[in-house]
């Protein structure tokens, strides 16, 4: 073994860099299981079931690092009974754990776990059919089903988080920290991660890997902790057949929409929701997405185009008194909780930059 074959300093340096990142899932793991406080996020309370997962995964990569280490202390032979079982564990359940932990951080409806661990099955009958009667042929079939597996997560991953973006959309005003497109580069750098550990012949890489397995979970404990607890869409009860078909008055809508948004400057609030806004005007939150479906727009668009807005009107009013206006300061009055989100926003909206348009107007 390439590791056993180094010199006495870079073997103590090997093994201190493998304890840590041991040691480090670990105090994650129980950090989330037993705080509750948040220490990177204070102001956020963060999804249960997510915290779960995650510290389960976590968990997972330190029972791996364990057994690794015991294995190749005490055993050694890459044909044995106990390495093709280890190996194995470490796929179903740093597999199942990943897949648990991804799909808690979509929101938008829960999603269960159990198609993951159906998904991974076959994986497992592959592996004991080539522990009782080993041959190339199924090895070869269990490697390729374990990358057939792999890439159809990813694929599932990339349609799931456009579905989460376009519920995010239609439901929330403030989208900073909400989003989850991050989970998918995470998901695609931890599995390639797993293949380079396990392809890796150059001590190099094996370091390199090692050093990105602490990044990934800072990253993770980063994304758990900022990530808000979302509520959950409730569904439209189901019409009765002979029911009439349910018209939902456009021009009411708006009138409310004027009378308790517009005019009292609802918008101006951090974070306010369809539900929240739908209850202020007196409908619900079905009629007020479908509402604002037939404008051909989502709710993010329409509170952001309120603030902007906002934002052009008291402009206006500042340079017409000769005030020193700071675009920072009157965006965050506008009702939007960051300058990245409004700049953003302002540009969809206007086609412009932000200092583009205040230069046009000697701002």
């Amino acid at each position: 073994m390439e590791i056993l074959s180094q010199t006495p300093i870079q073997s103590i340096l090997f093994f201190t860099l493998y304890g840590i990142t041991g040691v480090v899932p670990l105090l994650a793991a129980l950090y989330l299981l037993l705080q509750r406080a948040n220490a990177i996020a204070p102001g956020v309370t963060s999804p249960v079931r997510l915290r779960r997962w995650t510290a389960a995964f976590f968990a997972v990569s330190t029972l791996a690092h364990v057994w690794w280490l015991a294995f190749y202390t005490y055993c050694r032979d890459l044909n044995s009974f106990c390495y093709l079982l280890l190996a194995m564990a470490d796929c179903v359940l740093l597999f199942v754990t990943f897949a648990g932990m991804l799909l808690a951080m979509l929101q938008d409806r829960r999603r269960p776990v159990w198609p993951a661990v159906a998904a991974i099955i076959p994986f497992v009958l592959l592996v004991c059919a080539y522990m009782a009667f080993p041959n190339s042929q199924l090895e070869l079939l269990a490697a390729a089903y374990l990358l057939f597996l792999g890439l159809g997560f990813s694929g599932y991953m990339v349609v799931a988080i456009r579905q989460y973006g376009r519920w995010l959309n239609d439901n929330y005003a403030d989208l900073e920290n909400k989003r989850v497109w991050l989970s998918m580069v995470i998901s695609l750098v931890s599995m390639l991660l797993f293949v380079l550990y396990v392809l890796a012949v150059d001590m190099v890489f094996i370091w390199i890997i090692h050093i990105i397995e602490l990044v990934l979970v800072g990253l993770l404990l980063w994304r758990v902790e900022t990530l808000p607890t979302l509520e959950q869409p409730s569904q439209p009860q189901a019409q009765q057949p002979s029911a009439a078909p349910i018209t939902i008055d456009l021009s009411y809508i708006e009138e409310q929409l004027k009378e308790h948004c517009v005019v009292p400057q609802l918008y101006l609030e951090h974070d306010l929701t369809l539900q929240q806004l739908a209850q202020a005007i007196g409908t619900n939150r079905y009629y007020l997405s479908q509402y604002f479906s037939r404008q051909g727009i989502t709710y993010n668009i329409y509170i952001n185009s309120q603030r902007i807005n906002h934002f052009i009107k008291r402009y206006e009013e500042l340079a017409a008194a000769g005030e020193t206006i700071v675009a920072q300061e009157l965006a965050q009055e506008s009702g939007f909780s960051t300058y990245r989100t409004f700049s953003r926003a302002f540009t969809q909206r206007t086609g412009q930059s932000v200092t583009a348009w205040m230069g046009e107007r000697g701002g």
